[in-house]
């Protein structure tokens, strides 16, 4: 589930880059309202322009690709967390390694005398 709203993300922010960069500029931006008061009022008191379908496709992707983004971090949030402050697993250990003796090779034991080979056992 996680891996699919994942992917869906990445299509909705890909489809939301190529949605706004295919938008026309306003232009000008902050240049357009200095001047005369006529083009200020205009801008300002001027009469909603309709909305394209390029305008409704930014809304739904940026929305949507705000839910999403909201709904995996709570998922990713629940899935870190420990289920109990109490409760610690241990890490896993993997088994001590066998010690090695000088002067032994591969398969062979150690004698039982605690390792000398005269016999004597000091």
């Amino acid at each position: 589930m996680y891996a699919l709203l994942l992917a869906l993300l990445v299509l909705d922010g890909l489809f939301l880059s190529v949605v706004i960069l295919l938008q026309s500029g306003k232009g000008g931006g902050l240049a357009a309202m200095g001047g005369s008061g006529s083009t200020m009022t205009e801008g300002i008191l001027g009469g909603r322009q309709a909305t394209t379908v390029l305008t409704r496709a930014t809304w739904f992707a940026g929305s949507a690709f705000m839910v999403l983004a909201l709904v995996l971090s709570i998922m990713s949030s629940r899935a870190a967390a420990p289920q109990s402050v109490i409760q610690v697993d241990a890490p896993v250990t993997a088994p001590a390694p066998a010690p090695v003796l000088p002067g032994l090779t591969g398969g062979e034991t150690p004698p039982p005398d605690g390792g000398n080979s005269d016999g004597s056992g000091n």
